[in-house]
C-alpha cells in the first residue's frame, strides 16, 4: 500500500494558493417540479433500480427546515421520483455496505437545554433499494458530517466529526469496525482524531470516502473558516488514509467557488461556499464533482481524478 507522507496543517490561505486541478464545464443541475424551493447540498448520482438517482435537499430560501427528495433525470432536469420516500433531513450522502445501500443525512430537532435553538445528528438508513430503506443508526447529538466506507475485508469505517472540547470548530476522526452492528455511539465519540488537518481557527469534514484500489480510503471533503466580517468560507479538498494505521496525505484543494457558475445566494455571508457533495470516477482519469453552491442550488465541475495518485 502507497505510503502517505504529511507535511504541516495548511490553512485555507496556503491551500488556495496550490490548487490542483484546473476545474472545467461548469454546469447548473436543474431540478423541478417543487415549485420554488432550492436544492442543494446534493449527492451524485447512482444507481437504483436500473436509472441514476440524486437525493438533494429541499427547501425554502428563507429556511433551514428541509427535506431530501430523490430526484431523477427527464428531458435534461432532474424531477421528484414518484412514489420514492421523502426523509426529514438535510445534507443527503449514500455509500453501499454489504451489498445494501446507506442513506445518511441531518436530522434537526429542538435543542434539549437552549430553548428557541435547534440541534442536529446524523441519522442512517439502509436497504436493498430506495423504496427498502429504513433507519437503522443515528449518530451523536451534535455531529455533522458522519460517515462509512466498506473497506477490502469486508469490515467498515467510520469517518466522525466532533466539535467542541475534542474537535473546536470540527475536526475528523477515524476508527473502524468489524460490520454495521458495531455501529454505537461510543464508538463514534471514541474515534481518535486525525491529526494535523486543520488549524483550531479553521475546520473542516468528510463529505465522501471513496475505497481506492490498493484500500487506501480517498476522501472527499471541506475545509472551511470565517473571514473578518464573519462570512463563511467553504472549499472542496482530498485527502488520502491508511485505514490500519491512521495516516493520512496532506489536503489538497480541488475546487472553490469562482470554478462554478454565478448564482444565487441563500444568505450574503454564504457567497463563497461550495460544499462537496460527491465525486463519480471516470475511465479517462477525470472525475465529476457534485457540489452544493451558496446553500442556494447545486453544480457539477469535471476535473482530473484526483485520487488517481494515490492509486499509484
Amino acid at each position: 500500500m502507497t505510503v502517505l507522507k504529511k507535511g504541516k496543517v495548511k490553512t485555507c490561505e496556503q491551500l488556495l494558493n496550490e490548487v490542483i486541478s484546473k476545474p472545467t464545464n461548469p454546469e447548473k443541475i436543474i431540478f423541478s417540479g417543487l415549485g420554488e424551493k432550492d436544492v442543494y447540498n446534493i449527492s451524485a448520482p447512482f444507481e437504483d433500480e436500473g436509472e441514476l438517482v440524486i437525493a438533494g435537499r429541499v427547501e425554502s430560501r428563507d429556511s433551514e427546515h428541509s427535506r431530501v427528495y430523490f430526484f431523477v433525470e427527464r428531458n435534461g432536469e432532474w424531477i421528484p421520483r414518484e412514489n420514492a420516500p421523502v426523509l426529514e433531513l438535510q445534507d443527503p450522502f449514500f455509500t453501499r455496505i454489504a451489498g445494501e445501500l446507506i442513506l445518511g443525512g441531518v436530522q434537526i430537532f429542538p435543542h434539549p437545554t437552549l430553548e428557541g435553538s435547534l440541534g442536529w445528528r446524523t441519522v442512517f438508513y439502509k436497504g436493498g433499494s430506495i423504496s427498502l430503506l429504513q433507519e437503522f443508526a443515528k449518530g451523536p447529538d451534535g455531529m455533522k458530517d458522519l460517515r462509512l466506507v466498506e473497506l477490502k475485508d469486508g469490515s467498515v469505517g467510520v469517518l466522525t466529526r466532533p466539535q467542541g472540547e475534542k474537535g473546536g470548530r470540527g475536526k475528523i476522526g477515524w476508527t473502524h469496525i468489524p460490520s454495521l452492528a458495531d455501529l454505537t455511539i461510543d464508538v463514534i465519540n471514541d474515534a481518535p482524531l486525525l491529526q494535523g488537518q486543520f488549524t483550531d481557527e479553521e475546520w473542516g469534514g468528510a463529505n465522501e470516502p471513496h475505497l481506492l484500489a490498493n484500500g487506501l480510503i480517498g476522501v472527499l471533503g471541506h475545509i472551511a473558516s470565517f473571514d473578518a466580517e464573519g462570512n463563511r468560507h467553504y472549499y472542496s479538498v482530498v485527502f488520502a488514509l491508511h485505514p490500519e494505521t491512521g495516516e493520512i496525505s496532506d489536503l489538497e484543494l480541488i475546487a472553490t467557488r469562482s470554478h462554478f457558475l454565478s448564482g444565487p445566494t441563500k444568505r450574503p455571508d454564504l457567497v463563497d461556499v461550495v460544499f462537496s457533495g460527491g465525486l463519480v470516477r471516470k475511465s479517462d482519469g477525470t472525475a465529476v464533482l457534485y457540489a452544493g453552491i451558496s446553500d442556494a442550488e447545486a453544480q457539477k465541475i469535471t476535473i482530473i481524478d484526483p485520487f488517481l495518485p494515490y492509486e499509484q
